[in-house]
């Protein structure tokens, strides 16, 4: 399906979610100087103006970047470090501006890094293409990006992370995904790979959790934030989550004060929550 458009929804409290978790996984990646690859299945624009008629039609960015950006000082420094991400594009101030996955691990890649991009919609491509397709290291196609795993992993360096966040609009995608992670587990067992996915009432999405974990035999984290209550017909992104497998021993830690934090930040009523854990790693 390609009707989704993530400009309508940048910035949100997912996508805060996602790049603090995507930030710390590259900065650990990172401490080793030999290169690795960074593969992101659903690339999407890469960059999204958040004063754009697409942004501004419900304004999620408003209940998610937003927040937290006039914050300063005693930040968890998770969070810190991916607002420092978002600020490179904003350098006057002005929030307007708002890093996909793409650009944010483009900002962290070092020259012997690789990163490649994957995002079919005919739209989005072209966009990316003039953000990205001229930078050394970085490799993009107009591509089904569950198909395209199967060519990255493993690569040269035997390093890689993988970030599969697709749209989940149709119930099929639930499935892709387990598929896709067995896929790439099976070709190159220590990979990273970081699975989003949205708290909805969608049936696939009850059991996608338990499935990512049972794929994952030497260790995996999982954190959720749930912040913004449904609306009347039980419809709405009430929260998501992120599965890592195959986690750095620190990050459990580094999301340990981050995410209560970030739940009582961007909390839309009084229930909001979180939850983290963790098992072997």
């Amino acid at each position: 399906m390609l009707a989704y458009r993530h400009a309508f929804h940048a910035g949100n409290h997912a996508d805060v979610l996602k790049h603090v978790v995507l930030v710390q996984l590259m900065r650990h990646m990172a401490l080793k100087d030999k290169g690795y690859r960074i593969v992101d299945t659903h690339a999407g624009a890469g960059q999204y103006t958040l004063d754009s008629p697409q942004a501004m039609k419900k304004g999620e960015y408003l209940q998610g970047i937003a927040r937290l950006w006039a914050l300063d000082g005693n930040l968890p420094p998770p969070v810190a470090d991916y607002l420092q991400q978002v600020r490179q594009l904003n350098p006057d101030g002005v929030l307007r501006l708002y890093p996909g996955s793409p650009l944010m691990a483009r900002q962290l890649l070092r020259p012997q890094d690789q990163l490649r991009l994957f995002e079919l919609h005919p739209s989005e491509t072209p966009t990316l293409q003039a953000l990205l397709g001229h930078v050394k290291g970085v490799e993009l196609r107009q591509a089904d990006g569950f198909a395209a795993l199967k060519s990255q992993l493993p690569p040269p360096t035997r390093r890689a992370l993988v970030l599969i966040d697709p749209s989940y609009e149709g119930h099929a995608d639930y499935g892709r995904v387990l598929d896709a992670v067995g896929d790439g587990l099976r070709r190159f067992a220590q990979a990273v790979l970081m699975v989003w996915y949205p708290v909805v009432t969608k049936p696939g999405a009850a059991v996608l959790v338990q499935g990512l974990k049972a794929l994952a035999p030497q260790g995996w984290l999982h954190a959720r934030l749930d912040v913004q209550q449904p609306d009347a017909q039980g419809f709405g992104l009430a929260g998501s989550g992120v599965v890592v497998i195959n986690p750095p021993h620190t990050l459990h830690g580094q999301l340990r004060d981050a995410l209560p934090w970030l739940s009582r930040v961007l909390a839309q009523h009084a229930g909001a929550s979180h939850r983290l854990e963790q098992r072997g790693a």
